[in-house]
């Protein structure tokens, strides 16, 4: 399809200016978003304290890591489309309470069966969390914000990853990785008390459009709408292939220093908490860039995921081809800068592609794909394979997914627009 679809003719919904009590709500969410990451990320700032105190191999490690990701993927539809229905708010506290009690659990288990299962439990807690608050967050601003907020919202978890690899890494070097997980778990804790509180589902409701409407639209939309047409089933593809490398890097990063920058932990965990941070301000200028640039053309947000496909794809590429050192580390900078900087047009995309009424449940799918595809398998199958191979060489691999996620953008290309305007027809008719 020829030609381009004005900002003004995408799905719309949501209030028609932005208010106060929108970003108290934001501020909240994006809190309890970074508890969550930091719960999940400071088990990989550990890595090479529980690695000598248990013998661990990288496949045991990668579990560890991976098992939360495979928790959220598999539970992330059914807990988020129950969220729906029995309230976000109520919800999202829930889990709050869940995965700060599990990572408690860590803190005292005594090998890695312990570990493991709570780190399961983490993953349960976690699992629809970033769908729902997600949905919670675009409902109460405006429609022109999505790719924006969605990318801000999520750089949360790239925050939660930094605190959890700087902090978590510090206090382990000074009082042990059990001391980190318990002050992970009480923060967590503190922040699921205080956000219903503040947070009132019946408040969030009148701004997205009000209860009354938001249930008789859901009553009227089949959820085979969540994968209604092509360009929204490449969209999860796409996304899910991207994240593969941005699942992968966050948990391995820190050991990567330690072995071939022979860095001790926390010192390793902080230069990868400094990449963690260029990933997030990534995740949020590439948002704010699709915003802007595909205001008045909608598939520019497709050519920009493209770019950032195969630019991460390149870095990391290059970066690897360099022995250990200052240009390795600008170049690996270069490509966490653009590994999640296509969770702002996905975000946007998805949203537009869906009716309003099940944008909790179209990101929980999204939230599925992610993790699935990407950010369950990422660190397990380079911990694998570096026990073959070596986790330098299991690295080079990681320009791959992105390299196929590119390619799954340039052919959603071609439907994007013909499915964006059939959805519109819909949302008006």
């Amino acid at each position: 399809m020829a030609g381009h679809i004005p900002q003004s003719s995408t799905p719309a919904g949501g209030p028609d200016r932005v208010t106060v009590y929108a970003w108290l709500v934001f501020a909240l969410s994006f809190g309890l978003l970074i508890s969550d990451y930091m719960a999940r990320q400071v088990l990989n700032a550990v890595f090479p304290l529980l690695k000598a105190e248990w013998s661990l191999s990288d496949a045991q490690l990668g579990l560890l890591s991976g098992i939360v990701a495979i928790m959220v993927g598999v539970l992330t539809v059914p807990l988020s489309l129950a969220a729906d229905r029995w309230g976000r708010v109520r919800s999202l506290t829930l889990m709050a309470i869940l995965w700060s009690l599990a990572t408690l659990l860590c803190a005292v288990a005594k090998d890695f069966g312990t570990m493991l299962i709570g780190r399961a439990l983490v993953g349960i807690g976690e699992a629809a969390y970033g769908s729902v608050g997600i949905a919670v967050v675009i409902s109460v601003f405006p429609a022109r914000l999505r790719a924006t907020l969605s990318a801000a919202f999520m750089a949360g978890g790239s925050f939660g990853q930094i605190l959890g690899v700087a902090i978590g890494g510090a206090i382990a070097a000074s009082h042990g990785w059990r001391t980190a997980f318990a002050a992970i778990g009480i923060a967590g804790l503190v922040l699921g008390v205080l956000y219903p509180i503040i947070v009132r589902e019946r408040r969030i409701r009148a701004l997205a459009g009000g209860p009354a409407l938001a249930s008789r639209v859901a009553e009227r939309i089949p959820l085979r709408a969540l994968v209604g047409n092509r360009s929204i089933r490449l969209a999860y593809l796409a996304s899910g292939l991207q994240l593969f490398a941005a699942g992968a890097l966050p948990a391995w990063l820190p050991s990567y220093f330690n072995r071939y920058y022979h860095l001790p932990v926390d010192k390793a965990g902080s230069l990868a908490a400094v990449l963690l941070l260029v990933c997030a301000a990534g995740m949020i200028l590439c948002g704010m860039l699709s915003d802007r640039i595909a205001r008045e053309r909608a598939e520019l947000k497709i050519a920009l995921a493209i770019g950032y496909s195969l630019g991460t794809a390149l870095c990391l590429t290059l970066a690897l081809l360099l022995p250990p050192g200052l240009p390795q580390l600008i170049l690996l900078g270069a490509a966490m800068f653009l590994v999640a900087g296509t969770v702002g047009p996905v975000g946007a995309m998805v949203a537009n592609l869906t009716p309003l009424a099940i944008h909790g449940s179209a990101f929980a799918t999204l939230t599925l794909a992610n993790n699935l595809i990407g950010l369950a398998p990422g660190p397990i199958l380079t911990g694998r394979i570096a026990d073959a191979i070596g986790l330098a060489d299991a690295f080079r691999l990681l320009p791959v997914p992105c390299l196929l996620a590119g390619l799954t953008y340039a052919v959603m290309r071609r439907s994007y627009l013909t499915d964006l305007a059939v959805c519109r027809g819909q949302a008006t008719g």
